[in-house]
């Protein structure tokens, strides 16, 4: 199973079990002051997972779109063509060549609206609500930098992950998940671009 997707489905079956509170406004006003809003990002991606008791990490590399009224489309390209649609109401992966198709549907999964905001705010730098399942502590870096690091609130929710890590400028640059099984996965992110700032015909056609 995509890397990705297998995340996506551990938060849909946890969410919901934690408290909604808020980061320290601090820690917030921080990022958000440091972190573009754009309405339509792309760029690139490296993902590693390194397992533990395994000497070399699953590597994936590919592209993705991030629209903040649609949803988000990750398409691998190394090693195994695939692509991960997220929007509002479910999770779409599919094989670029048609072959295979899993789709989580949010009427199925109420918690599911709650994973297109964990995606946003992953790559989008959002403290506030990533304070909803995680405790946040943010460091300020030079050059406008910044890292943010997360915390479990909920039992549940460390069964699984033992922690998260953002780091990043203007952007997310980097996302480390730590699982409670010691797996480590590392998102790394680059060639950003803002232009054009409206989804192609073809980008829009995936959230349909």
């Amino acid at each position: 199973m995509n890397i990705l997707l297998r995340t996506l489905v551990v938060l849909v079956s946890l969410m919901g079990a934690a408290p909604v509170l808020a980061a320290p406004a601090a820690d917030v006003d921080l990022v958000k002051q440091r972190v573009a809003k754009v309405g339509v990002l792309r760029g690139a991606f490296t993902q590693e997972k390194q397992v533990a008791g395994f000497k070399n990490p699953l590597r994936s590399q590919g592209s993705f779109v991030l629209a903040q009224d649609h949803g988000v489309i990750w398409t691998t390209l190394k090693p195994f063509p695939s692509e991960v649609v997220v929007t509002r109401d479910r999770i779409l992966s599919r094989q670029r060549d048609g072959s295979s198709r899993v789709e989580l549907d949010g009427r199925q999964q109420p918690a599911m609206r709650s994973v297109n905001a964990i995606m946003f705010a992953l790559m989008s730098g959002d403290a506030q609500a990533l304070s909803a399942q995680f405790t946040v502590k943010v460091e300020a870096l030079p050059n406008n930098g910044w890292k943010m690091q997360l915390s479990p609130r909920s039992a549940m929710l460390a069964k699984v992950f033992t922690g998260l890590a953002l780091s990043g400028d203007r952007y997310v640059r980097e996302v480390q998940i730590t699982e409670a099984n010691q797996d480590v996965t590392r998102i790394h992110f680059a060639e950003m671009s803002e232009t054009p700032a409206q989804l192609s015909s073809a980008e829009g056609g995936k959230f349909e």
